[in-house]
């Protein structure tokens, strides 16, 4: 049996239509884990909506639809919108019973989700998870950890998330920490390579080709710490000659202190999903 067949009978929804969700949900189907017409999306929206429409999956103004058509519910609003969100999920013809929820909402605790959802169903499942937008095209990082998941469903939310990218299992009290990476690391990267590409264009080099040229940069020296397990210091020190270009390049790396600020744009982001924590639980 492949990864993927674990999925073929279920039906995958999200609350919240945003980027997080698009990147989960049409990821899936660029897999061929999932047929657009199993998977529903809600959001307030026509304008959001239609980005899933467009992929041919239903598409509701009403949450509660989600819940009601889907196996699988990816929590996936803004944090200070959850209560709002969750009041709209109430079936008309009663509580939900058993469903299997995956929170994607940065600072929300299993304790704080646990609590909310029990007031749409009687005995939710829980996961909370912290995904990042590459997984729409399959190159993804997820850390998560459960509440009252079987076994056997655990399995399709590490099947689900590993079709993905890579996936890992963590403690909770680690969420926080690894989201300020995996979650945020994507749009720190994005700003590395728009800068490399910057210098080549500086010096000649057509911002189409620069633009290539540094993202596959950042690609091939990923696989290479991934592929050869070798500590990134090494490799770095392996492409710097003595007297060489790319020591003069690492030089005023280290002047402009890149590496200070990477560090603490990871504590910033790590930071405010604390306090987002807080947040949830005074609400």
């Amino acid at each position: 049996m492949q990864k993927s067949d674990l999925l073929l009978d279920k039906t995958v929804g999200f609350i919240g239509g945003g980027n997080m969700a698009q990147a989960i949900g049409i990821g899936l189907i660029k897999k061929n884990a999932l047929k657009p017409n199993n998977i529903w999306a809600s959001s307030n929206t026509e304008k959001t909506l239609s980005v899933w429409k467009d992929y041919g999956m239903n598409a509701t103004l009403h949450n509660y639809e989600v819940i009601e058509h889907c196996d699988i519910i990816f929590l996936s609003v803004k944090p200070h919108i959850l209560n709002e969100a969750l009041q709209t999920c109430k079936s008309p013809s009663g509580v939900f019973k058993g469903k299997l929820y995956i929170s994607v909402i940065v600072g929300i605790s299993l304790n704080v989700l646990e609590e909310k959802l029990s007031k749409i169903d009687e005995n939710p499942k829980i996961v909370r998870s912290m995904p990042n937008t590459p997984m729409m095209v399959s190159e993804g990082i997820t850390v998560y950890c459960c509440s009252n998941v079987p076994e056997a469903e655990e399995k399709i939310v590490k099947t689900l998330f590993s079709l993905l990218g890579m996936c890992e299992k963590i403690s909770e009290s680690l969420i926080n920490s690894a989201g300020g990476l995996t979650g945020s690391g994507p749009a720190y990267l994005y700003t590395v390579i728009e800068a490399l590409a910057d210098g080549v264009v500086k010096k000649g080099v057509p911002r189409e080709l620069a633009t290539k040229f540094a993202a596959q940069v950042l690609v091939g020296a990923g696989k290479m710490v991934l592929k050869t397990e070798k500590h990134p210091g090494q490799l770095k020190d392996e492409v710097c000659s003595p007297n060489g270009s790319t020591i003069a390049g690492i030089s005023e790396i280290e002047r402009g202190g890149v590496r200070s600020s990477m560090i603490n744009a990871v504590e910033a982001a790590v930071n405010k999903s604390d306090e987002l924590a807080l947040l949830s639980i005074k609400d």
